[in-house]
């Protein structure tokens, strides 16, 4: 069988890149040329003396990259407008062309004219300056003093994956946390404003904006006018972390609080998490030290005082005792001196009795010999009496049985008759 000769060319992705890469031989590539623009900080180290910088078209959010020299870039300031010379240089990635512009001479600085969309911007950050910002710290504070976990809606885009790297810097505190992912298109505006709106109503404590990266031009969606003023609305703490470490959109300016990356947003949560539970077990450590020393304190006064106290009333026994002792020696030596008048007023009145005593016998005998001497004559009266009526009586007795004899005489005279 014969073998298929390839009569065609063959390239592999490299040199076609390479070719095209080198078929870009344009006069802005070879020549000086001059670029005028809005200049926007890049990465904030330089690398190899060069810093990577942005400049922004006047009238949208086109954008190229700068590379400028460290000299050059110290009379640069943030977000002015600037006329550079210098010339485009490529670099290639994979299958796409970067051009960049390397800066040589920085020709003219420009006074900007301020938009209204920019007028809108100033009025919204005095509106938040005015009205202040709401303290992530003091929020979580309160809520784990009173055992409460922290409502956080986190909102991503769709398919994101950062939710990972929130995680791992929230770490060992998301025990102090209650938290709901919600997820829509987050370089849209309009999608984010539906999102904020749907979640409003839900009463969470924490709403941030969760993002891991992505280009420079879908930053301006954090630049929002109508998502700003959503944005400074919002009851709720606001917090963004929307990937870039050097531009600050209008977002991060009205946010209550701002986090570069997702990790950094969940190790600043743990950070504040655990230095508050430091805080509460060093807080509760302190008081119990207080409150020992306090109860120290108050016991070494109670002990001194009591300790005066006690000396003072031991002072006072012993002059009680002398007292005592005193009034007791008084008081044995008044008995005693009481005991002998009682005495002697004992055998006075014994001395008194015994003579009354005599006396009221002798009147007693006295009055009872007389009695007995009354009596006494009496009863011989009464003999002499009742002697004259016995005597008396005797005659009478004779005369009733001489009587009665001669009745029962002439009775049996007179029935013997008869």
């Amino acid at each position: 069988m014969e073998s298929n000769e390839v009569s065609y060319p063959v390239y592999s992705p490299r040199s076609v890149i390479g070719i095209f890469s080198n078929a870009l031989k344009l006069n802005a590539t070879v020549n000086l040329i001059y670029l005028k623009g809005r200049y926007s900080f890049g990465g904030g180290k330089a690398y190899g003396n060069y810093f990577y910088d942005l400049l922004f078209s006047e009238g949208d959010n086109i954008s190229i990259g700068i590379r400028i020299s460290s000299l050059l870039r110290s009379k640069i300031t943030n977000n002015e407008i600037y006329t550079l010379r210098g010339y485009i240089e490529k670099n290639v990635k994979n299958s796409s062309i970067e051009l960049r512009f390397v800066v040589d001479e920085i020709i003219q600085q420009e006074e900007r004219s301020i938009s209204e969309e920019e007028l809108q911007r100033y009025e919204l950050i005095q509106k938040k300056l005015e009205t202040g910002s709401k303290d992530l710290e003091t929020l979580i504070r309160d809520k784990m003093l009173k055992d409460e976990k922290i409502r956080i809606a986190n909102i991503y885009g769709n398919n994101a994956i950062v939710q990972k790297d929130f995680s791992e810097g929230l770490d060992v505190s998301g025990q102090y946390f209650e938290i709901d992912d919600h997820s829509c298109n987050i370089t849209s505006s309009t999608a984010i404003i539906s999102k904020l709106n749907d979640i409003s109503p839900l009463d969470y404590d924490i709403v941030a904006l969760v993002r891991g990266g992505g280009d420079r031009q879908s930053m301006e969606t954090f630049n929002n006018i109508q998502l700003s003023e959503l944005f400074i609305e919002l009851n709720t703490v606001t917090i963004t972390a929307i990937g870039h470490t050097v531009d600050e959109t209008l977002l991060d300016k009205l946010a209550d609080k701002r986090f570069h990356l997702p990790h950094d947003y969940g190790a600043g949560l743990h950070a504040i998490a655990e230095k508050l539970s430091h805080e509460r077990s060093n807080s509760r450590a302190l008081l119990i030290d207080e409150v020992k020393k306090d109860v120290s304190k108050q016991f070494s006064e109670q002990v001194k005082t009591l300790t005066e106290q006690l000396s003072k009333r031991n002072e006072e026994f012993q002059k009680l005792q002398e007292s005592s002792v005193k009034q007791l020696q008084d008081t044995q030596k008044n008995f005693t001196e009481q005991e002998k008048r009682r005495k002697e007023e004992m055998d006075s009145y014994k001395k008194e009795i015994a003579a009354l005593h005599e006396r009221n016998m002798q009147s007693a005998i006295n009055e009872k010999t007389a009695s007995i001497k009354v009596r006494l004559k009496t009863l011989n009266q009464d003999n002499i009496r009742l002697n004259q009526e016995l005597q008396s009586s005797k005659t009478d007795y004779i005369k009733i049985i001489i009587a009665f004899i001669l009745a029962l005489f002439i009775g049996f005279i007179l029935a013997k008759v008869l």
